[in-house]
């Protein structure tokens, strides 16, 4: 049987039968036409609200979800002060860090993380449930939050966030 020098390389080598051919096809192109979602974080609860901002900022609720390439959504979080925790969180959760100094391990609990820096608190419950590689880093540029209601990507025309 001859075979073309184009359609060679789908033949075995040894046995001479057709190969099945696995066609890639690439989700390069979905950069361009990112969505942009806005989450309202009034009256949320804290570890619901962040699992589905994960998803949607890895691109796990699209038909062309691929682990290996960053085709997710941006986020826009308003009110993050007003975000709710269930239980006794508020006292007991601790949130621990390292200035980088002898001695220098800082603690605070969540309830005073929520009086300075509620953005914080939301960054954080979203960034554990990334991956944690280069990928996951890149992905979480694209979260935005704000404590108050106002943000300044009305010009990107922001959807609401299935929930």
């Amino acid at each position: 049987m001859a075979v073309s020098e184009k359609d060679a390389r789908h033949y075995s080598k040894f046995s001479g039968e057709a190969m099945q051919v696995t066609k890639f096809v690439s989700t390069e192109s979905s950069r361009d036409n990112r969505t942009w979602y806005c989450v309202d974080a009034d009256g949320k609860v804290l570890g619901r609200l962040a699992a589905r901002i994960a998803m949607a900022l890895m691109g796990k609720d699209k038909a062309d979800y691929t682990p290996n390439v960053d085709n997710g959504s941006f986020v826009i979080v308003t009110n993050a002060g007003k975000v709710k925790v269930t239980g006794q969180k508020l006292d007991k959760k601790v949130y621990y860090y390292y200035t980088g100094y002898a001695g220098g391990l800082k603690c605070k609990n969540m309830g005073e993380m929520m009086e300075r820096k509620p953005e914080q608190l939301i960054r954080l419950a979203v960034r554990r449930m990334m991956p944690k590689t280069a990928l996951g880093k890149q992905m979480m540029r694209k979260l935005r939050i704000y404590r108050g209601s106002d943000h300044p990507h009305g010009a990107n025309k922001p959807m609401e966030l299935p929930m």
